[in-house]
């Protein structure tokens, strides 16, 4: 395959920066977009270039066959009916995150995608990342001995503003620990070596969208919370997210406690949320108990990839690898089936923040 040609299926915010990113790739083109909003599709197809055709509905640009491989990018409620519309069309597919907002939807593409030959690849950015890579890198290598604990702190800005304001109620976007939290459950679970056990949350709405009405409804999406997550090899993992802390230097600070030592990966948010609009670095920090002195690396990332996205290359260097097992054959790094678990503890999370009572797994 000298080319692999994809289709983007929904073409908002996230839809373009995949665009952007495949755009990076040598011999990668996207050559079909669909989007029923208008300005969306328009904005997508440009972006593409020339031969990049646009269609109103997913359904006719797969009748189009102007593809190789999909990125789903659609609102996360739709996700569950376009997988079981494209899914027989057996190409490879990389579908944002969460996979669905419910565990039937998630359990129904599972069971369904099993028929098939050709892979789908759940959309976890975080993972690529280069920060984080290094920190996954040095828990791998042993340098901080077995991991006891896991902390995860996002302090970053509000949720941007969607076509239909679809990201501000629950019920569309499967609650915030969702939504939003998937990516860290995800990186728990692949930093423990282990599954959930048992899930606490303390969460609200406090501060973000009280003055907005749709419909009469006021938005019911958390912007901050705790959660505990307890895995079944004794690793306890925390997750502190606020959602209304946008001057913060770090975005995402995540550590990992070994034995031997801490390993932190400290990443910056988006450039066009800093104060002077410059991209900021990332850094890695190593910090072991025997010597007690700091070991700090600076991060660096071409500022191209980090310009094609709002996730610090991630999207990039999840694209490269995709690329390459589209091009060369192999599977997932991210399946179907993490993609389910990682949408199971935002909602036991999302249960526990509204109840106060604790999910056992």
């Amino acid at each position: 395959m000298t080319e692999i040609r994809y289709a983007i299926i929904g073409s908002g915010m996230m839809g373009q920066e995949h665009i952007r990113n495949i755009g990076l790739i040598n011999g990668a083109r996207v050559t079909a977009v669909c989007d029923p909003d208008d300005g969306m599709r328009n904005q997508a197809a440009v972006l593409a270039g020339h031969g990049c055709k646009a269609f109103t509905t997913y359904g006719e640009l797969m009748a189009a066959g102007l593809c190789d491989a999909l990125v789903i990018a659609a609102p996360n409620h739709l996700h569950h009916q376009v997988l079981l519309d494209v899914l027989p069309a057996d190409l490879p597919i990389l579908v944002e995150k969460p996979l669905c907002t419910t565990l039937p939807d998630c359990e129904e593409i599972l069971a369904m995608a099993a028929q098939r030959a050709a892979p789908v690849w759940v959309a976890m950015e975080y993972r690529y990342m280069p920060p984080v890579e290094r920190l996954l890198q040095a828990t791998s290598l042993g340098e901080t001995g077995p991991v006891r604990m896991i902390s995860i702190r996002e302090h970053r800005f509000p949720f941007l503003k969607k076509v239909g304001d679809w990201n501000r109620f629950n019920e569309k976007t499967g609650g915030t620990m969702v939504e939003k939290c998937c990516h860290f459950f995800d990186l728990m679970r692949l930093i423990a070596k282990a599954e959930p056990i048992r899930v606490y949350a303390s969460g609200a709405a406090d501060v973000n969208f009280r003055d907005e009405h749709h419909d009469g409804r006021t938005p019911d999406i958390l912007d901050n919370g705790f959660v505990i997550v307890d895995f079944d090899n004794g690793v306890r993992g925390m997750l502190e997210l606020c959602m209304f802390a946008e001057g913060s230097q770090w975005q995402e600070a995540i550590s990992v406690i070994g034995d031997s030592a801490k390993a932190e990966a400290l990443v910056p948010g988006p450039a066009r949320f800093s104060p002077d609009g410059a991209e900021r670095a990332s850094e890695f920090v190593l910090s072991p108990r025997t010597s007690k002195v700091e070991q700090r690396e600076t991060i660096e990332v071409d500022h191209t990839i980090l310009a094609a996205g709002d996730h610090h290359g991630s999207t990039f260097f999840q694209h490269q690898k995709f690329f390459a097992m589209v091009r060369d054959g192999g599977v997932p790094e991210v399946t179907l089936e993490d993609g389910l678990k990682s949408v199971r503890i935002g909602l036991a999370a999302e249960h526990s923040a509204r109840t106060g009572e604790v999910v056992v797994l």
